[in-house]
């Protein structure tokens, strides 16, 4: 065990009784039509339209008369902006409903920043291109065969290339650099994988993405890194285009595509690993890192790459569905300690261990993801297996 203290150490358990249902979305893409196309992109345009409205009604409110509004008073005047305007009555009655509900959380996070005393950031409109997706909470949708039955709509050609699990609850039409998807969100049983009295520590970085406590290194693929090329001609060809026209459009989706390719190369690397480590190990432990301040360092580009934000999310709701346990460690110390217990104090550029105390030479992420494991395992007293966590 590492006998250097280590204070404020939290963890927390991805360990669920069997009849607790985890939340999961299923992405399909879409085929609509040229017709269908129109129709979405005009129900987008006005549901952007009534979102931008509902944030100015609620700022005028405030300054002229210091009043308070909220989704109930909103949610009352839709009858009446559907009177005036027959082209939103053409818009499902829920998704209008959901878009106040998105203005509504939006004010919500930023009183609760003002109260945390973060930066608050008021509620900001948002541009026509900027509203990307409809929500359909409860009705509005059926899955039949190989089209979706969207209310408004009409059947849209869908591929589902795998099957769903659980019941649906909502449905979200997304447009992404030019395509459509469907993201059902759906109630799913956890299915707990057979027990593995395995365990890992994980120590994230940049040099490799990830390095194992059995030695394993995980390269750092630095997709972003590599499609700056691409993204430098992109933007300048945007910049050269006028604003408004059919061109500029053009050079904005062949910008956005790149930018989607980059993140589905990111996520599809990420889900893997997860997805591997999962499988086989019963206790995963990883660093409590501040990400977020991290990445507002000289190093933001490359954190920001890496994405072990995103990574970290994955690897937790795949061990909460799996019955595993991930375990977060205090981060303070791990690459300065030796397995022994002794303080061997390095710099950024010094990447190998070398410990006056025991001798230990090895690499230093090597040595940090074993020091991770060593505290995630003190944090059970070594029966992990058999005692149940508090997050």
């Amino acid at each position: 065990m590492v006998t250097s203290p280590v204070s404020a150490v939290r963890y927390c358990t991805a360990v669920l009784a069997p009849s607790v249902e985890q939340r999961k979305t299923w992405r399909f893409r879409l085929y609509p039509t040229a017709a269908q196309r129109a129709r979405l992109d005009g129900h987008l345009r006005l549901c952007g339209e009534l979102y931008n409205a509902a944030v100015q009604v609620r700022r005028d409110a405030w300054r002229t008369a210091r009043v308070s509004i909220g989704f109930r008073q909103q949610s009352a005047q839709l009858p009446a902006i559907k009177a005036e305007r027959p082209d939103v009555g053409d818009v499902y009655s829920q998704v209008l409903q959901d878009v106040l509900h998105r203005v509504d959380r939006a004010f919500g996070g930023f009183f609760a920043r003002v109260r945390r005393g973060d930066r608050p950031g008021f509620p900001r409109f948002r541009s026509a291109q900027r509203f990307d997706s409809l929500t359909y909470p409860q009705l509005g949708f059926r899955v039949h065969g190989r089209h979706l039955h969207i209310a408004k709509i009409g059947p849209v050609k869908i591929k589902r290339h795998r099957p769903m699990e659980g019941r649906i609850k909502t449905l979200t039409i997304k447009r992404e650099a030019g395509k459509w998807f469907a993201c059902f969100s759906c109630d799913v049983a956890p299915q707990p994988l057979p027990p593995s009295t395995e365990s890992i520590g994980l120590d994230v970085g940049l040099t490799h993405f990830a390095t194992l406590s059995d030695g394993t290194a995980i390269a750092n693929p630095r997709y972003a890194r590599r499609a700056e090329r691409q993204m430098r001609r992109a933007q300048r060809r945007i910049a050269r285009r006028q604003k408004g026209s059919a061109r500029r459009r053009k050079a904005v989706r062949l910008f956005q595509v790149a930018q989607a390719r980059v993140r589905h190369q990111r996520a599809d690397v990420q889900h893997k690993l997860s997805r591997r480590l999962v499988d086989r190990y019963g206790l995963i432990a990883v660093e409590d890192l501040n990400i977020k301040g991290l990445a507002s360092g000289r190093l933001a580009k490359s954190v920001h790459d890496a994405s072990w934000s995103s990574f970290i999310e994955k690897l937790a709701y795949k061990a909460e569905h799996a019955g595993r346990t991930l375990v977060k460690v205090d981060p303070r110390g791990t690459s300065q300690h030796c397995l022994c217990g002794a303080h061997v104090p390095k710099t950024l550029r010094q990447r190998w261990h070398q410990c006056p105390a025991c001798g230990l030479s090895a690499a230093r992420d090597h040595v940090a993801a074993q020091v991770i494991l060593r505290r995630g395992l003190r944090l059970q007293d070594g029966t992990w297996a058999l005692t149940p966590c508090v997050s």
